[in-house]
């Protein structure tokens, strides 16, 4: 039988996803049930164990069709790039309502009522989905008041369907200074093709989640000499975005955050851990 991206397709040998069925052999395969992320970020790790560490996040208000769950743990992917994975059974939900709206700043407070001088209930990542029920002002200020009361200042989110395809470049630079974490996809820490992809989806375009998957598929091959603003470098196991075509953006294990670099200086640096840039490839909606 085929050997596919555990990333990507759900199978073990007792349990599969229907659509894979005559691809691999399991005992079942299951249409999975859909749920919905309820807690602001949710570590996806490879197996059902907190040592393991995290292949990816998802974050409040996204989709997950779950095909099982044991032990605390759902096994699931992510609707909005396929990840396959565990997760925290806590942070799933299925009563939510459909988000209506995306964060749209690099982190936000959500509140238990629209007043700012209130103690904040959690602190919300760029691309976090959420339903707004309502708007209210108070000290001049407005809020969206979400489903359960609780609150969030106005201009931090944006209808979803709104979002255009416009300079994800600049989306990308608001997390300068962003801590670097391995697997991260949030504000509050992401890794290198965690930035791509979600710079991306704040401009309503989507990416593939890890670096090896962007290098294969993610816009068209280019060669060093056409670089422009918003193009990619890859090297083996990282990436990183042109500001211009001496300049880039990415998160690193170096200066442990997403930082701004001359272009030529990372490539001598980079050098001797991930040896020289492995290609370039123009992202196209």
């Amino acid at each position: 039988m085929t050997m596919l991206d555990r990333r990507l397709h759900a199978y073990r040998p007792d349990l599969a996803e229907a659509g894979l069925e005559g691809k691999v052999e399991a005992l079942r395969f299951v249409e999975g049930a859909p749920a919905r992320i309820a807690v602001p970020v949710a570590a996806l790790r490879p197996e059902p164990d907190l040592a393991r560490g995290i292949d990816t996040e998802v974050l409040l208000g996204e989709d997950v069709t779950v095909f099982d769950r044991a032990d605390g743990w759902c096994w699931v992917k992510a609707a909005s790039d396929g990840y396959v994975g565990y997760l925290s059974a806590e942070a799933l939900s299925e009563g939510r309502p459909a988000p209506t709206h995306f964060v749209t700043v690099q982190r936000t407070f959500l509140y238990p009522e629209p007043e700012l001088r209130k103690p904040h209930q959690a602190i919300l990542s760029m691309g976090s989905r959420v339903h707004v029920a309502g708007e209210a002002e108070a000290r001049g200020n407005r809020y969206v008041v979400l489903e359960d009361g609780t609150a969030i200042f106005a201009k931090h989110v944006q209808p979803i369907g709104t979002l255009d395809g416009a300079d994800y470049v600049e989306i990308a630079a608001r997390f300068l200074e962003t801590p670097y974490l391995w697997g991260g996809r949030s504000g509050l820490g992401i890794d290198c093709s965690g930035l791509v992809q979600l710079a991306m989806l704040m401009r309503g375009r989507a990416a593939p989640r890890d670096t090896d998957m962007q290098a294969a598929g993610l816009g068209q091959s280019i060669d060093r000499s056409e670089i422009r603003r918003g193009d990619l470098v890859f090297w083996k196991g990282h990436v990183a975005v042109f500001e211009d075509p001496e300049t880039i953006l990415h998160a690193n294990g170096h200066s442990m955050t997403v930082a701004r670099e001359n272009f030529e200086a990372a490539v001598e640096r980079i050098g001797w851990l991930y040896e020289q840039p492995t290609g370039y490839r123009r992202p196209v909606s």
